[in-house]
């Protein structure tokens, strides 16, 4: 498995919802947060390493109603 992180940039008033609709909808997600900054929130996926990480933000992801942008990161290693 491959872990990544999306920052997902909402539309004003969507951040809850999109938030809702990956946890409904993404089985790949382990995790979501709000967050503070340029974004509004940031997932964690775990892809298999067959899945096509563009395929899989661009065609799953950038579609769900509220995302206005994403910014994708790639996870080498987990310490701890």
């Amino acid at each position: 498995m491959q872990a990544i992180f999306v920052q997902f940039k909402c539309r004003p008033g969507m951040a809850y919802k999109v938030a809702d609709d990956l946890v409904q909808e993404i089985e790949e997600i382990s995790e979501v947060f709000s967050t503070s900054g340029h974004y509004d929130l940031i997932a964690k996926f775990y892809l298999s390493h067959e899945q096509d990480i563009g395929r899989f933000v661009t065609q799953r992801l950038q579609i769900i109603d509220g995302v206005a942008d994403t910014f994708t990161l790639v996870a080498f290693k987990a310490f701890g």
